[in-house]
């Protein structure tokens, strides 16, 4: 007569001698990825930001930091113009709309210093095998994509606060105006190193097509 494992004694809770072990299950409502990946829920693989779509196999190219002077300097001129204009209205009239209008500037003033900071470390390029991207912006960040074989001719300008500074700008001009870019605040030899190699770039694909 065989025996009933029933009795509490937990003889019952043990599979049979030579039986496999139980495969275990998987919780109540994971389910795996296509492919065998992780289950649904788990730690994103893909770039959650449209402007950053090749995180792992882009190098970005940082602009230099002089660009941060150049641009400071260019709103210092247009900010001393207005200072004076209203400096010059508070001595003739004493009316308190000129000293709240100085204030106004200045606290204005500290706030774009810091935007422009930010926005100069926000440049950058990567070149690739066929075209080379270039992103900027703060608020409004844009992602520009530019084929070499649409490059029409690329040059290379340098203003007087960038000259002053050994900076440069890149400027990439393709059969869309809308799809120019431009690349500031190089040094003239990358300057002249991007610019020529762009072309050279360029000419290829094109002959390609």
């Amino acid at each position: 007569m065989s025996e009933r494992g029933g009795d509490g004694s937990g003889h019952g809770d043990h599979p049979p001698t030579g039986a496999p072990p139980a495969t275990p299950q998987p919780p109540t409502g994971a389910r795996p990825a296509p492919g065998g990946g992780a289950p649904a829920g788990g730690a994103a693989t893909g770039p959650a930001d449209p402007l950053e779509p090749w995180p792992e196999t882009v190098h970005w190219q940082p602009v230099s930091s002089d660009l941060i002077k150049v641009e400071a300097l260019r709103l210092g001129i247009g900010v001393l113009v207005v200072l004076a204009g209203l400096g010059l209205g508070l001595a003739l009239t004493g009316h308190w709309f000129f000293g709240l209008a100085l204030g106004v500037v200045v606290l204005l003033t500290l706030w774009r210093l810091t935007v422009i900071v930010r926005a100069v470390r926000a440049w950058g390029y990567a070149e690739r095998d066929n075209d080379l991207l270039v992103r900027h912006g703060l608020l409004v960040r844009r992602l520009s994509i530019v084929p070499y074989a649409r490059m029409q001719f690329v040059d290379v300008t340098a203003g007087p606060l960038e000259r002053a500074f050994d900076l440069a700008t890149v400027q990439l001009h393709t059969a869309a105006a809308a799809s120019d870019a431009r690349v500031p605040g190089l040094r003239p030899a990358e300057a002249s190193r991007l610019r020529d190699r762009l072309t050279a770039l360029g000419e290829d694909r094109a002959e390609g097509l």
